[in-house]
């Protein structure tokens, strides 16, 4: 049976460990906090809808959705003009409500992975945990990496939570996709700490509705009907988020280059999630990003964590203006942004991000490392290459450059910024 690792982040979200990687996938620090404050807060998607009424993403690396769940949930937020709490409480806002009832937002996700089962499996994982450092210690396989024991004795901080409605709504366009291999996933009592069973008796009520059924089958269904209709806040909540939503989902299971040479769609937010540029170059490419490129609306933004100076560099030269993000609650740089935006608009761009600290320029400092060999990025003219064929092209070049050093480089600015 397929094996997922997953632990306890330190906002009560769920993250994954990759045994071949002996590495974590999610920061421990919050899965979901991290998907807010990198791809989320520095979308300032606020703006977009104060002009637009619909809006296309991209999500490269889908993996458990949390990208495009925490897009969704702030959506909600921004139109319910409310929050909540840990309980999933509502919380309603003082500031003024922009969007009222009559007025139906729309947003198309196209989303793409190479893992079915993590992708199948997005609806079902719990959105926050309190009792993370027990429940971490449970697992022995992610309970040796370093970072996750230190979580040991730890209680979940969450920063943000996300909507029950958020995952029902996900599983309504997953449903018919999600297949045997998922379901014993789900049925597993090694992963049952992990999933949320009211997502999942609702799958089972969905199931049952596609069926035929017997006299008492039909009861039971019945009674769920009654408690998901009449008792489940989740229920109710997804019920009112379609009638601001209208909400298109779909999943692709393939290489993202294959998926972008045929994709006809513009996007106007891509979520470039990948694994880190040395463990899979091909979707850090400048030739991908050209790709990327093509498929981006004006002003259309690439939000990645990556503060690669390769991965910026190549930006650069597939076309894009490229800034980067700077977050205040860790105070330090977390990612990166590249826009495409013509010449004649630039500066018009550059103005709505004056008024916040989040996106900021790339510094001199930055500009110079880009020009060094640490600038030099991967290429993959045709799409096709495999990451040791990329790696090692990108080695010769490495080798083979006139260009100044990385250390080099640092040694002289530094002495020259005494």
């Amino acid at each position: 049976m397929y094996e997922l690792h997953a632990y306890f982040t330190n906002d009560g979200s769920i993250g994954l460990f990759s045994p071949e990687a002996n590495d974590i996938y999610h920061s421990t620090y919050g899965a979901l906090t991290e998907a807010y404050e990198k791809f989320i807060l520095p979308s300032e998607f606020e703006k977009f809808f104060q002009k637009n009424s619909e809006i296309k993403i991209l999500d490269i690396c889908f993996g458990i959705g949390y990208n495009s769940k925490s897009f969704i949930n702030n959506l909600l937020d921004f139109l319910y003009n409310d929050t909540i709490d840990t309980n999933n409480n509502f919380k309603q806002k003082n500031n003024e409500e922009i969007y009222t009832n009559n007025k139906k937002v729309k947003i198309s996700i196209t989303a793409i992975d190479t893992d079915k089962n993590l992708a199948y499996l997005s609806p079902f994982f719990k959105s926050f945990e309190k009792n993370i450092g027990k429940l971490n210690s449970k697992n022995e396989t992610v309970y040796q990496q370093e970072k996750i024991r230190k979580m040991s004795a730890k209680i979940a901080t969450p920063k943000f939570i996300l909507r029950k409605e958020v995952n029902m709504l996900l599983l309504q366009k997953l449903f018919d996709q999600i297949d045997d291999d998922t379901i014993k996933i789900l049925k597993s009592k090694k992963y049952k700490q992990y999933f949320d069973a009211e997502i999942w008796h609702l799958f089972e009520f969905y199931k049952k509705q596609r069926s035929i059924y017997t006299s008492v089958q039909r009861l039971n269904c019945f009674l769920h009907n009654i408690y998901y209709k009449y008792l489940s806040k989740g229920y109710k909540n997804a019920s009112k988020a379609l009638k601001f939503l209208g909400f298109d989902f779909n999943l692709k299971i393939d290489d993202a280059r294959n998926v972008i040479k045929v994709d006809k769609n513009k996007y106007n937010f891509v979520f470039l999630d990948a694994f880190t540029p040395t463990k899979c170059p091909c979707l850090w490419t400048v030739d991908f990003f050209k790709a990327l490129y093509n498929h981006m609306e004006d002003n259309g933004i690439i939000l990645t964590y990556s503060n690669s100076v390769l991965v910026r560099n190549a930006f650069v030269n597939a076309g894009f203006v490229v800034k980067k993000i700077f977050s205040e609650s860790q105070n330090k740089f977390t990612g990166t942004v590249a826009i495409r935006t013509n010449s004649s608009n630039t500066e018009k761009f550059n103005s709505n991000f004056r008024k916040s600290n989040l996106i900021q320029d790339l510094s001199e400092y930055d500009l110079g490392l880009m020009k060094s060999r640490a600038g030099i990025f991967y290429r993959d003219e045709n799409l096709l290459l495999d990451n040791e064929a990329i790696i090692k092209e990108h080695q010769k070049e490495v080798e083979n450059s006139n260009l100044i050093s990385s250390s080099k480089f640092i040694k002289e600015y530094k002495k020259s910024h005494l």
